[in-house]
């Protein structure tokens, strides 16, 4: 049963060796796997569906289903299914060479999200610090370094391009996922699938 007072919770923080003991319990939990390869299959079926917004910028969605996997699920299964999926996707719409680091870029994305949203109270400014390391760690970092890797131009060079792409595109990350989650979060309370929210639903703090 969820503690009346999650976020006072031992389970409600990664600094605390109940909060991992949970997490791993989770991969033996049958509705959490369900939820798992649901979101996976969703993840799938959107991944080539995106709106345009400007030259070579399109809004994704498949982050959607990622933050609500792993505030459900927890790191250890969001970084599993960040791994599985990101092979499986792969396999079905392959995109030039099969590249490990970004099956990593993928888990380190999963493990963020979950950290910030798994079995504790979901707000906004958790949402956006979530969305905003992942662009900068995440999609910046890790991701200039993998094409630095795979391609001829230097690291700085897809480091500045990176940087404009995903500092343009985070407030309106942000604000979808914003209102994703108000959207769905009665529901997932009601579901018992995420720790209690509170009269606030999304609150800022």
């Amino acid at each position: 049963d969820w503690s009346s007072d999650v976020c006072s919770s031992d389970l409600s923080h990664p600094f605390s060796h109940a909060y991992w003991q949970e997490a791993s319990a989770e991969t033996r939990r049958v509705r959490i796997l369900a939820v798992a390869a649901l979101c996976m299959a969703l993840k799938m079926a959107i991944a080539s569906f995106r709106i345009p917004v400007a030259d070579n910028l399109y809004v994704y969605f498949t982050y959607l289903i990622t933050a609500v996997q792993c505030a459900v699920c927890g790191p250890v299964v969001g970084v599993l299914c960040g791994g599985i999926g990101d092979l499986i996707e792969f396999a079905i719409h392959p995109n030039g060479p099969f590249f490990p680091g970004y099956t990593l870029s993928s888990m380190a994305g999963a493990l963020i999200f979950a950290l910030f949203l798994y079995r504790t109270k979901i707000t906004v400014l958790r949402l956006a610090l979530s969305r905003l390391l992942i662009n900068l760690f995440v999609n910046v970092g890790l991701g200039s370094l993998w094409s630095y890797m795979l391609y001829s131009k230097g690291y700085l060079y897809y480091f500045a391009k990176s940087l404009v792409k995903n500092t343009i595109m985070l407030p309106i990350e942000i604000v979808l996922l914003v209102l994703f989650f108000r959207m769905l979060i009665p529901y997932l309370e009601g579901k018992n699938w995420i720790a209690p929210q509170g009269e606030r639903k999304l609150p800022w703090w």
